[in-house]
């Protein structure tokens, strides 16, 4: 008895190289695969034994959905789509939404995530919209999470902006895309920092080139953000919420790039913080 106490202090008190990976959600956005069609982006998404991913509303589907958009389906899609996910034991648990512009289209893109058990829209709506988002996320009992493209294409870029929207305003929180920070040469740790609290998603992505807004998609891990301490930094926040990867380079063979990313993020997500 007394040596299997020994043992176990030894793996974890002593400093073990491994500990616990913390309780968020790893999933793929499914803008990663938007070459191929619906079915086997979620063949891809299940052979990277993920269990969660997220969609987007201009999604062309493919021939099996006439060629409908995610926003744009019929029920008849969308059960097509709940049943190929519940066959695959996956998740849709956001959805990328481009915006409406106008209160019915809102609800039509709610309507959209009730049916598909969607936990938030992502998105990066217009200033007049806050109030009545705010108001139809209560309502639907889905989040918005604000997303930030980078600077010069986002009205969003900055955490300050994101920081505005939410203010007053519950059911809004923010999807924090990693890389369009980077690219519009913000420190990502800092804007994690500055966003604690309020994060509901991540887009996780690498850049090769800080403070360019047209620098390249490349793995996590090999580009300018230092991953180890983001990964460190949501620790300390107890992120609970879902990291993505959006792999936006070999867009017509990149699901080695996207197991990459996730074993990678994986690793640092269970290695002991020094």
């Amino acid at each position: 008895m007394k040596n299997i106490i020994i043992l176990i202090c030894s793996i974890y008190c002593c400093g073990s190289e491994t500990v616990k990976r913390p309780d968020w959600k790893m999933g793929i956005a499914l803008y990663s695969f938007h070459e191929h069609p619906y079915e086997t982006a979620i063949a891809m998404a299940d052979s990277a034994k993920v269990r969660y991913v997220e969609g987007f509303s201009f999604y062309k589907m493919g021939p099996s959905f006439n060629d409908s958009s995610m926003g744009n389906l019929d029920s008849q899609g969308i059960n097509r789509i709940r049943q190929t996910l519940q066959e695959r034991h996956i998740t849709m648990s956001s959805m990328y939404v481009a915006n409406p512009g106008n209160v019915n289209g809102w609800k039509k893109y709610f309507e959209l995530g009730v049916s598909l058990g969607l936990e938030y829209l992502v998105c990066e709506p217009a200033k007049a919209d806050w109030d009545t988002i705010d108001s139809l996320a209560g309502i639907y009992k889905i989040k918005i999470a604000i997303h930030e493209h980078a600077r010069g294409s986002s009205d969003y870029w900055h955490p300050d902006s994101v920081l505005a929207a939410i203010k007053g305003h519950s059911n809004i929180g923010t999807c924090a895309d990693l890389g369009h920070w980077a690219r519009s040469g913000l420190d990502v740790v800092a804007c994690l920092k500055k966003l604690e609290g309020h994060i509901i998603g991540i887009h996780v992505k690498d850049i090769n080139e800080l403070n360019n807004p047209k620098a390249m998609d490349v793995n996590p891990g090999k580009g300018v953000i230092d991953y180890p301490a983001v990964i460190i930094e949501l620790k300390r926040q107890h992120f609970n919420g879902y990291l993505n990867v959006e792999c936006e380079h070999n867009m017509n063979n990149n699901l080695p790039d996207v197991k990459n990313a996730l074993d990678y993020i994986q690793q640092l997500s269970t290695k002991q913080d020094k």
